[in-house]
């Protein structure tokens, strides 16, 4: 950590949108913009932001977006703006140049989350980067166990990241400790859907990583150690305590395991 963000950690949200197409979940919610979807009664973005910034690791907040202004009328989010604790970024063309457009200047760390991150609590914003920290790593990323992914979602996803101590799922969010690290984005690029698209681990990792990856050699530890070699820092895999930190809205079928979860959430608290 440094002092440059008095202490806290720079959240970077992704509330991108693909050019010229029109999410079918905005669609029919009426909107222009997946992110401004409702769900479970607020916009995606709305509940994101202020969950992130109820947690008491962040600091700034930035939401790189390619239409602002639809997310910028939301009274909570316009508050944070007027108050200096929100900016706003323009996205770019591709995810990755969107995350650098939108740490350029950016107080490090920097922790990067999506608009449909919608389950995420506060305190599991201060789970990842209270771990991030510890663990000392230049970049990281969140992870989930597949037994507690299956919990919280028993229809869900049945494709998992495989290492010999386990199952694991991608939780969309990232961890930027340096400027040097940002590189680390370029993992992303494409969309990070390393399970379906293999190729993507060969390009971001290389083929002998993409051949452990598969056969299952080692630990997740030990995977990305053999990855951090390839960056020339450190990077790791920092395992979250819920399950549901790995759904985020992506189609009709999240969207409704997302309102269901947010109900029963609700209903017991």
């Amino acid at each position: 950590m440094t002092d440059e963000n008095k202490g806290k950690v720079t959240a970077l949200i992704m509330a991108g949108k693909r050019s010229g197409v029109l999410d079918p979940l905005a669609e029919r919610a009426g909107v222009a913009q997946k992110c401004v979807v409702p769900v479970g009664g607020m916009p995606m973005i709305e509940r994101v932001v202020m969950n992130v910034a109820a947690s008491p690791r962040i600091g700034e907040i930035r939401v790189v977006a390619h239409e602002p202004d639809e997310i910028a009328a939301i009274p909570s989010i316009a508050k944070l703006v007027d108050e200096g604790r929100l900016v706003f970024k323009p996205g770019a063309f591709n995810l990755v140049d969107s995350v650098f457009a939108g740490a350029e200047g950016a107080s490090y760390p920097i922790l990067i989350t999506t608009a449909d991150n919608c389950l995420w609590l506060p305190e599991d914003f201060t789970e990842f980067a209270d771990k991030a920290i510890a663990s000392g790593a230049g970049a990281a990323a969140a992870l989930a166990r597949k037994e507690d992914v299956i919990a919280a979602d028993p229809q869900g996803q049945a494709k998992f990241y495989e290492f010999s101590d386990g199952g694991y799922s991608n939780c969309n969010a990232y961890w930027i400790g340096n400027a040097k690290a940002l590189s680390a984005a370029e993992i992303m690029r494409g969309g990070g859907q390393f399970v379906k698209f293999p190729s993507r681990i060969a390009k971001a990792f290389g083929v002998v990583n993409l051949i452990r990856f598969f056969l299952g050699w080692g630990t997740k530890e030990k995977l990305f150690a053999q990855v951090s070699r390839r960056f020339g820092f450190t990077l790791k895999p920092l395992v979250m305590s819920h399950g549901y930190c790995a759904i985020d809205v992506d189609n009709e079928r999240t969207f409704d395991v997302t309102e269901k979860l947010l109900v029963k959430r609700l209903a017991t608290a």
